[in-house]
């Protein structure tokens, strides 16, 4: 069985469920783990944003999914290349990955055409049916389960855990110009690891938050984990916060629990690392009670 992914959390998947062989193709942000970067590339961005600034990057990304409808070109003579079985891919964000119709008129130009495995997840529970949904196709059914069950003990762990301990208000910032709460599976895993996210839309799309309502909700602990941002352009998003008016008398920047995480490792990708997540948001909110055994370049605290 060949299989192309358009997602970096499918391509996760697959890995981790031992199908790396498999894999034909990847886009151009399928980065983890190493072996994946080997791969033929058949999805690219089809606008250059190197050197823009968080606010750039959005205009300039609203301009072209208004004008062109995506943002990602698929390379055709890659994808016949790759010659697909099961191409995975999602239907969840414009922005994520090609989605609906342009990744299905380029698998039009397949024949026979290949089955689709959409993998729009709202949900850490969504996050282990794909992989269940990806085991069952690719005939690695029992090792799928085992992935996707670990992904919930984690969180079922966590949740039993920092249960009675102190909950903090938090915010997680998906995005820092202009500023979106956090969505989808992400409230569910700051409610696991022992916090609250009043500003959050668990199981939905995150939305433009102003910051007079961040000042409002004066957070605790403030986690700044823009959206497929690695440590170090999260590191830069969060400086830019010092300007906010109001900065220096909230909470979480009073004592001295203000963090930048590396988003796309362990919160916005929706693949197994999210458990991994979980755990390391356990560690920001409660370090006493939570160590974090993971990679030392997964966090950093921002100054005031």
């Amino acid at each position: 069985m060949n299989l192309v992914s358009f997602l970096p959390a499918a391509t996760e998947m697959a890995f981790a469920l031992g199908l790396g062989p498999q894999v034909r193709a990847v886009s151009h942000e399928c980065d983890y783990p190493a072996e994946a970067r080997q791969k033929p590339v058949v999805v690219r961005l089809a606008l250059d944003l190197t050197g823009l600034s968080p606010r750039e990057i959005d205009a300039r990304v609203s301009r072209q999914i208004h004008e062109e409808g995506t943002l990602y070109h698929i390379d055709e003579a890659v994808l016949r290349e790759a010659s697909p079985d099961v191409v995975m891919t999602q239907n969840l964000c414009q922005v994520c990955a090609p989605s609906g119709n342009e990744a299905s008129r380029a698998l039009a130009l397949l024949h026979p055409p290949p089955e689709i495995l959409w993998m729009t997840p709202h949900s850490v529970g969504g996050i282990a049916e794909n992989i269940r949904e990806l085991g069952a196709t690719a005939d690695q059914v029992a090792r799928a389960d085992s992935l996707a069950q670990s992904v919930e003990a984690t969180m079922t762990r966590l949740s039993t855990e920092s249960r009675g301990l102190p909950r903090p208000r938090v915010f997680c910032l998906e995005w820092a110009e202009p500023i979106f709460g956090a969505g989808h599976w992400v409230p569910e895993m700051v409610d696991a690891a022992g916090g609250v996210d009043a500003l959050a839309r668990r199981g939905t799309d995150s939305v433009r938050i102003p910051w007079e309502q961040v000042r409002r909700w004066d957070p605790e602990v403030l986690i700044v984990s823009p959206c497929g941002y690695h440590l170090g352009p999260a590191r830069a998003a969060a400086e830019k916060l010092l300007l906010e008016p109001g900065w220096a008398a909230l909470s979480a920047v009073r004592s001295g629990r203000v963090f930048a995480i590396d988003a796309d490792s362990y919160l916005s990708r929706p693949g197994p690392r999210i458990a991994d997540g979980a755990r390391l948001l356990a560690h920001l909110l409660h370090p006493d009670e939570f160590e974090w055994a993971g990679p030392a370049d997964a966090f950093a605290r921002i100054g005031t």
